[in-house]
């Protein structure tokens, strides 16, 4: 019987890890869509109980930090695999950051869940791993001719930022692209202090 315990306890830890990113990424596409949608509907998504989902998110901002820190996690990796996929380096870059941005709109439609002491360490934690991807961006762009080089990606992010304050629809979108195009313009030029 002891023999047992350690395999069943192993498989119970595996069924929880399966249920949690089950339950987040239900998450993520519910909160997309309706950033108050109820947690019972997360649970039905994600296949599971109401209970497992409090058992790993005892409270809904719990589940909308775990939710943003996951998504930003992923996001935070991915900048090789864009690069990779693209033909252009500018082309990676655009799409990495609108992936960005709509995380961050998501985020900002959340409201005071993400306004918090735990939010905010959330948030800190995800600024570096976020900084390292777009400096891959950024050596790409550059190599490729399209940035100038000497710029620094964490100004290069703040700059960026447009992209999560423009309307979700396709008025929008349009902006965002005439605004990523003046960007461009201006990173084709070297970095001057003033």
């Amino acid at each position: 019987m002891t023999d047992q315990t350690p395999g069943t306890y192993g498989t119970q830890r595996m069924a929880a890890a399966r249920n949690r990113v089950a339950i987040i990424e239900a998450a993520h596409d519910l909160f997309a869509d309706d950033p108050l949608v109820p947690l019972n509907d997360v649970a039905k998504r994600a296949g599971v109980g109401a209970g497992t989902l409090y058992r790993h998110f005892p409270t809904r901002q719990d589940l909308i930090l775990a939710t943003y820190q996951h998504d930003i996690e992923r996001l935070t990796t991915t900048a090789e695999e864009v690069l990779t996929r693209h033909s252009s380096a500018k082309a990676a870059f655009v799409e990495w950051f609108e992936t960005l941005s709509a995380y961050i709109r998501v985020k900002h439609g959340l409201g005071d869940a993400l306004h918090g002491a735990a939010a905010q360490d959330v948030v800190s934690a995800s600024w570096a791993p976020a900084t390292a991807a777009v400096a891959k961006l950024v050596d790409a762009c550059v190599a490729e001719g399209t940035i100038a080089p000497g710029h620094d990606p964490a100004d290069i992010i703040l700059l960026m930022s447009f992209l999560w304050r423009v309307a979700n629809d396709a008025e929008g979108a349009a902006q965002g692209r005439r605004l990523i195009a003046a960007v461009f313009s201006g990173l084709q030029a070297a970095p001057r202090p003033l």
